[in-house]
């Protein structure tokens, strides 16, 4: 457990000797929690009112948390224990509230005065308790009051009060707590949940709906865990179940209100009416008249008036002895449902008929069959949400419930209620705060057209304020400082400088650059200059006299191949060469069951449920170089293209289903797996194509769809799979401007304005409506990408090697294993680069433009290769802001496919925890926002994944990308999602 820092012990251990006179070695401190701990021992015992009288002087004119290091926790309580050195036990121990040391003084002084005896515990009457504080709603001591109980574990706690608007009334507002938890270690929400509840609620305070608790690591910045706890107070719980006629709720209501007449009420149900039994409440033993009638029913009937409860029609009240078998007297009365139709119909007849708010009563009442324990804790909460013929029941209480102890219990319930064309159930379970469900079960009741997992509701009247919990009210203060901006800018600068002072002695060194501002005095060395000229000059002959050998030698080794950008018919006439260049790698049939083993897990990387299939490396370059549309600057929308164009050509029709976006589109969905999982669901040979593009955007996907392919060339359903970085408008766009100064790009434009000025299209993509002939935007020119092609012909043309580049670079990489110094480790690690480098390029891709990435991230080996790069410094997230040419982009396709009532899917793609750190959380969060707007937009539909597996590395290639595991995974998801509204054939 947590402990005082070596200083701040010093400093605690030097103060508590100086103020009690006790060598600082019979003195002993221990920080747990909020809670400070002292020992005071010698060879006698400390006398204790003399010792608490000199502590307690001191205490008076010493702030404890300066004594501590900034990290510490405040403190709240004090105890101080006295023993004799050897003993084990100390002899006496007395508690000290820091924010009643006047208090405890006077006592203390009263007792010295007294001469009160050692052993003799002071009294009551001075001393006001945390909880009596705390019940008049003070934060300060409401956190004193559960630190009492929580710094045993060493858990710190600080509590915090914000208005937030009541969601019974979103006009009105009303208290939330925030109670911060911080400990060394990351305690289990169970341990903490009940406890803390019953604590909390016991207090009854008034004001607040609910608490949260934020459990915190120290030293970290984002809180571990969250919890909910509702404070609806007891008395407002009992009566809500009283309105709905729950018997065992009246009758707690009506002894509460009895209990100052001394009156003791028991009652029972029969048929629609309430029966009541008032009784003395004394001890059976004893003989007691029987209550008065007057004073008993002037006290039930407008109880029970107010209350109305559902289906019982009247009641039936007794006054009897306790002793007494007969009742001394009866009086019957009418309730306010034999006067109300609305009130007369029972809860359960409600719930036949598919009333919620009696469905959610009947489910509560089932599952708190403890009502005790649902009013110290808040109980089982239950939320419906009814969609078609399905009703989803989500259950949350301070602990996650027990799927074995709610599941079949609400399922059974459901199905004997047998509501009209209700057809199937689902049950949810999660802790109070969490918004996923940590557990479903369900069962259909009837023959359902798609026996498949519907996916988990949005329980949005839970998400109302739990949203709020979880996105707005994050930025909550934690009980630790972090890093200033200043600091951080400090850093930076220090940085900087060191480097650009590193550079220019490195500079000065080479003799070839001298300082500008040196005096007159100092003549430069023009020598140094001048040998610095004939080295350069030296350099550039020794480079042009190694380019032109190795040129010659190239020429001579070089295969005989036709020139630059075509194949040899060789290769395309045989099919051994084309298979020698892209082998069929074995793989695990679709249908073969043993590729996972009886738990469920892969066994090896190589043997999947999606098989790797067919690379078409070779086929995709042939196919670019033949095809009669110009480059678009972009070498793998030239291959995807050309990919897809020979699809068109084999099966003389476009796919069904499109799938399109950047290399999380490209990674991330996998036809192959898609259309098992379809087939399965009923939707039988669905073709589907992969057109991914490594760092395409909205307005690249805009691009191919709009203009790019042809009307007759156009899928049945888009599924544009990406994230939110593809719709940030201030970064540079560099995949869309590299398109923009292609020859293709300006062919297809072209082509598209022509025409529209003709008014007479020449294909059915373009005819004359706003849709087709909106010109895509144009983008800013890109110096950088012009100036790096005119260099590389530049180089093309005076370097005999630099256009064969690749082949040199292969037969370095074979002589470099024949060398005696190459270990068979630096060659294993050469051919590893090599291949994760092909795994995970562009020329990987199937004949279905899927590419399979075998690679699992591994955090630990990954950041050693890769730097960790924070989301404030993300390029991708740049400037991030969701309107602009990303949002006009986007916009137009919607404007598009509608026209031709072509559904279009955005599905936001998995990420990891380790990606989705605050500040991209934040975008995620403004990106949620965008696309739930344009959700309203007809046959645009929304699906977020972002959140699927935030923790299970296995599926990701790294942390943004899913690898082919993980595409498996979310295709199945995507097939079995019913608001996809996928092709029939």
């Amino acid at each position: 457990m947590k402990t005082v820092s070596i200083d701040s012990q010093r400093s605690l251990v030097q103060w508590v000797s100086q103020a009690t006179g006790i060598n600082t070695f019979g003195v002993k401190v221990r920080l747990l929690g909020n809670d400070l701990h002292i020992l005071c021992e010698g060879i006698e015992c400390p006398q204790r009112w003399h010792t608490l009288s000199e502590l307690l002087h001191a205490l008076q004119h010493t702030d404890l948390d300066e004594l501590t290091s900034e990290e510490q926790p405040s403190i709240y309580q004090v105890f101080v224990y006295g023993r004799k050195k050897g003993e084990y036990r100390p002899q006496w121990c007395h508690k000290v509230y820091l924010n009643q040391l006047d208090r405890h003084l006077e006592q203390v002084e009263q007792l010295l005065l007294a001469d009160a005896e050692q052993s003799k515990q002071p009294g009551g009457a001075l001393i006001v308790s945390n909880e009596s504080l705390a019940r008049q709603g003070n934060p300060d001591a409401i956190a004193r009051y559960l630190s009492e109980n929580l710094s045993n574990l060493g858990v710190a706690v600080k509590v915090q009060i914000k208005p937030h608007k009541s969601k019974a009334n979103s006009e009105s507002t009303s208290n939330r707590l925030w109670i911060l938890c911080q400990a060394s270690y990351s305690p289990d929400p169970s341990l903490l949940a009940e406890p803390v509840a019953q604590h909390l609620r016991h207090l009854k305070l008034k004001g607040y709906e609910d608490a949260v608790i934020v459990a915190q690591v120290r030293g970290e910045n984002e809180p571990d865990w969250r919890l909910r706890i509702d404070l609806t107070p007891p008395e407002a719980m009992l009566k809500e179940w009283a309105r709905w006629g729950d018997v065992q709720a009246i009758a707690r209501l009506l002894n509460e209100l009895l209990s100052d007449l001394k009156i003791a009420v028991q009652a029972s149900l029969k048929e629609s009416t309430l029966h009541l039994f008032c009784s003395p409440a004394f001890d059976p033993l004893e003989t007691a008249e029987a209550p008065a009638k007057d004073v008993c029913l002037e006290a039930i009937l407008p109880q029970l008036e107010a209350i109305a409860p559902q289906g019982i029609l009247a009641a039936t009240i007794y006054g009897q002895k306790t002793s007494d078998k007969q009742p001394h007297w009866v009086d019957w009365q009418s309730l306010p449902a034999s006067q109300h139709p609305a009130l007369a119909t029972p809860a359960l007849e409600l719930a036949t008929a598919g009333d919620e708010p009696a469905i959610i009563f009947l489910l509560e009442r089932l599952l708190n069959h403890d009502l005790d324990w649902r009013l110290k804790t808040g109980g089982l909460r239950v939320l419906l949400l009814r969609k078609g013929d399905l009703l989803h029941i989500m259950c949350d209480a301070p602990n996650c419930p027990a799927r074995h102890q709610v599941a079949h219990k609400v399922i059974q319930f459901i199905r004997q209620l047998k509501i009209p064309n209700l057809h199937g159930v689902r049950v949810y379970g999660r802790r109070a705060g969490n918004k996923e469900p940590l557990w479903n079960q369900g069962a259909d009741f009837a023959q359902r057209p798609r026996l498949v997992p519907e996916p988990a509701p949005e329980f949005a009247v839970a998400s109302e304020y739990i949203s709020a919990i979880l996105n707005n009210e994050t930025e909550e203060p934690v009980l630790r400082p972090d890093l200033t901006g200043e600091d951080v800018k400090n850093v930076v600068t220090e940085f900087a400088d060191n480097s650009l002072n590193t550079l220019r002695n490195w500079l000065f060194s080479s003799q070839i650059f001298t300082e500008v501002n040196q005096s007159t005095d100092q003549t430069p060395d023009e020598q140094g200059i001048k040998g610095g000229l004939i080295w350069i000059a030296l350099g550039l002959l020794l480079t042009l006299q190694s380019d032109w050998m190795m040129g010659f030698v190239i020429t001579r080794t070089l295969p005989h191949s036709s020139p630059a950008g075509s194949v040899s018919a060789k290769s395309n006439s045989s099919p051994n060469n084309q298979s020698a260049q892209t082998p069929l790698i074995n793989h695990t049939s679709a249908n073969d069951t043993t590729a996972f083993n009886a738990s469920g897990f892969i066994q090896d990387d190589k043997s999947d449920k999606s098989p790797l299939q067919q690379k078409a490396t070779a086929t995709a370059i042939l196919l670019a170089a033949r095809s009669q549309i110009p480059s678009f600057n972009a070498r793998q929308l030239d291959e995807q293209l050309a990919l897809y164009k020979q699809r068109l050509a084999k099966t003389g029709k476009p796919p069904d289903v499109l799938i399109i976006g950047s290399s999380r589109a490209l990674r991330g969905v996998d036809p192959v797996a898609l259309n098992q999982a379809l087939a399965t669901q009923g939707y039988s040979n669905v073709e589907i194509f992969n057109f991914g593009i490594n760092g395409a955007t909205a307005q690249v996907v805009d691009f191919i769809i709009r203009y790019v392919l042809e009307s007759t060339e156009l899928p049945k359903l888009i599924l544009f799979a990406d994230g939110s970085r593809a719709f940030n408008s201030g970064r540079e766009d560099i995949t869309f401007n590299a398109i923009a100064v292609s020859k293709g790009y300006k062919q297809v434009l072209a082509k598209a304005n022509q025409a529209a000025t003709d008014n007479q299209p020449s294909t059915p993509k373009t005819e004359p409506d706003t849709s087709a002939t909106t010109q895509p935007i144009k983008p800013e020119l890109n110096i950088y990408q012009i100036a790096n092609e005119t260099i590389n012909q530049g180089l093309t043309s005076l370097s005999t090697t630099y256009q064969n580049r690749n082949y040199l670079k292969g037969i370095l990489q074979k002589q470099l294993q024949n060398l005696p110094f190459a270990t068979n480790q630096s060659i294993a690690n050469l051919q590893q680069a090599t291949d994760a480098e092909t795994d995970s390029g562009q020329l990987a891709v199937d004949f279905d433009g899927f590419l399979p990435i075998s690679i699992r991230f591994n955090p630990t080996t990954y950041y050693q290769k890769h730097p960790r790069v924070a989301g404030s410094y993300d390029n991708d997230y740049k400037d991030f802001s969701l309107s602009g040419k990303q949002d006009a982009a986007i916009k137009s396709l919607l404007q598009f496919t509608q026209s031709r009532k072509i559904p279009l899917v955005f599905v936001n793609m998995p990420l990891t925890s380790d990606y989705l750190d605050p500040a991209r959380r934040k975008y995620e969060q403004e990106f949620q926002q965008y696309m739930l707007q344009l959700a309203n937009q007809p046959n645009f539909i929304y699906r977020d994944l972002s959140l699927l597996w935030p923790t299970a590395n296995e599926n990701f290639s790294d942390p943004s990308h899913l690898n082919r595991y993980g595409a498996y995974e979310v295709s199945k998801k995507l097939a079995t999602d019913s608001l996809i509204p996928w092709p029939v054939k």
